[in-house]
């Protein structure tokens, strides 16, 4: 059985603390989606098809990393894909509980996709995609928390 993952989430936008996490599960998987979820509660800063585009530019030369987008339940996107596992990446204690509850959740929903969570490396647990959206809103420099194509992006 091959092992497919999904990664959802916003990437609004994709951080190197996201890409942290994307590279340091690529080894653990024959196949990583990472879902860009539409959630009608968020307003984001980036379209959709923008951050699926960052996806694709950055993970162009790997076959192994596919960017989708997606609406509704996570575990339906997983089914959709064939995805069996789902990752999260956890900076914080109180991210771990938040996480928790919703893997509890999918699992009560589709007890055959397990969560799998990787933490992230010291130096990216202060980088969140709002902060780093109200950085770039009042003009500031955001180069060190972004990847190199969507830094670029930004500039333009």
């Amino acid at each position: 059985m091959q092992r497919i993952c999904l990664f959802p989430g916003t990437f609004d936008p994709l951080t190197l603390g996201h890409k942290d996490i994307i590279d340091r599960a690529l080894p653990l998987f024959d196949k990583l989606y990472i879902g860009i979820g539409i959630n009608a509660n968020k307003q984001p800063m980036f379209s959709e098809q923008q951050r699926l585009d960052w996806i694709n530019a950055i993970y162009l030369n790997n076959p192994k990393v596919e960017g989708i987008i997606y609406e509704g339940l996570t575990v339906d996107c997983c089914k959709s894909v064939g995805a069996n596992f789902i990752l999260r990446g956890i900076r914080y204690v109180n991210d771990f509980e938040y996480e928790k509850a919703i893997a509890d959740m999918n699992r009560s929903i589709a007890y055959q996709i397990e969560t799998v969570f990787l933490t992230c490396l010291p130096q990216f647990t202060s980088v969140a995609s709002t902060l780093v959206r109200d950085v770039i809103k009042y003009g500031g420099d955001v180069t060190q928390f972004l990847p190199e194509i969507v830094n670029d992006s930004i500039k333009k």
